[in-house]
């Protein structure tokens, strides 16, 4: 995979997970300095884990986030736009900050503080696998939602969705084959595929069986599957060791800015920036989506859309992505290679349980808040 084009993705979704007021336009300058701002993290968190150790990689994990939370609950009360210039500065200035505290030994009130931090993130991952898998899930039915919607329209549409859907469902399987060699090393881990897959075919069986879901839904929901399984299968050797490039970065900078750009083209742990760009996508579609559910019954009722349970909900977690962003960012780096291959499967089996869910408690076909996942 390229590295250049893999950054640029992720710089490009960054540079809308980071914290903005509610349904306002950003403008150019603003974005050049939230997407300074998302690079940054995304280079010092790595770095810092490289050069000096896991204890200071969590201090600036734990400072970064102090700072995200300071910085949204200022949005969330004050909203100024010069805010996204004030914190350019701060990350650097972190950095230098933990640097310095592990430059010589740490304070033990330091080494306590990291220490239930990281704790913190490992008990935060069953939350950041139950986000991606509902926010998956939810993407995949508004999307299958959109596109009754336009086969209702015509029947050109209905042939387009057709063809599109079937791609879809080819692409799913072809990943699926050329991920398996890998993916089902072990024993354990071949029965886990063998499970999601009959699971899934089921799963789709039923669905159509009961009309409660369409080839659009169950299309992207194949997809979703195989990209799971492309993860676990996901060649081990691009998990190099970063430490293994490293070359003395405190003595004297200006000589090492070649080890830093190899740093950044090679070293950077490809598979955790692929997962890092699809988790912070599907969150921030799925934070879209949100405001959209039940919104007729609610402005019946109330008049304001603002007011909803789920718009309030999404205006906290778009003002608080920054936090989010560095949280997750910050698990995925801690997680050795075993660790986010169990974590994928177990992002496919709750998926799958929660879609298994939705499809028995879903209304009957013929019920007009189900009608846009009649077959």
């Amino acid at each position: 995979m390229n590295p250049w084009l893999l950054w640029s993705a992720l710089s490009h979704t960054a540079r809308s997970s980071i914290p903005c007021s509610f349904n306002t336009t950003v403008s150019d300058d603003r974005l050049k300095f939230r997407l300074s701002t998302a690079l940054q993290i995304l280079l010092f968190l790595p770095l810092t884990l490289a050069t000096l150790s896991t204890q200071a990689f969590l201090l600036l994990s734990l400072l970064l986030s102090i700072h995200s939370l300071i910085h949204g609950t200022l949005i969330l009360l004050w909203g100024s736009n010069a805010l996204s210039i004030m914190q350019v500065p701060m990350h650097p200035f972190l950095l230098l900050v933990t640097f310095n505290a592990f430059s010589q030994s740490a304070q033990p009130w330091l080494t306590t503080a990291v220490y239930w931090w990281g704790k913190l993130l490992t008990f935060c991952g069953p939350s950041y696998v139950a986000m991606e898998g509902l926010s998956s899930l939810l993407f995949a039915q508004k999307a299958g939602q959109i596109g009754r919607g336009i086969a209702d329209e015509a029947e050109s549409y209905q042939f387009v969705i057709l063809i599109a859907t079937a791609a879809a469902f080819v692409a799913a399987a072809w990943w699926v084959v050329i991920a398996y060699p890998a993916a089902a090393a072990s024993p354990l881990s071949s029965t886990l595929l063998g499970v999601a897959l009959t699971a899934f075919l089921f799963l789709v069986l039923i669905g159509f069986r009961l009309r409660r879901t369409n080839v659009v839904e169950a299309s992207l929901l194949a997809l979703f599957l195989a990209y799971n399984v492309w993860l676990c299968g996901f060649d081990q050797t691009s998990f190099s060791d970063p430490a293994s490039s490293y070359a003395p970065l405190l003595s004297n900078i200006l000589p090492h800015l070649q080890t830093l750009v190899n740093f950044i083209t090679n070293t950077l742990p490809k598979p955790v920036l692929v997962a890092l760009l699809y988790r912070l996508s599907i969150l921030q579609v799925a934070s879209r989506i949100l405001p959209t559910i039940g919104a007729d019954n609610w402005e019946s009722d109330q008049g304001e859309i603002d007011g909803r349970p789920t718009s309030i909900m999404t205006r906290i977690l778009l003002t608080y992505r920054q936090l989010i962003f560095v949280m997750v960012y910050s698990h995925l780096l801690l997680l050795d290679p075993s660790s986010q291959v169990w974590w994928r499967w177990a992002n496919i089996m709750f998926t799958l349980f929660l879609w298994a869910v939705e499809l028995v408690v879903s209304p009957d076909g013929d019920d007009d808040s189900a009608k846009w996942k009649i077959d």
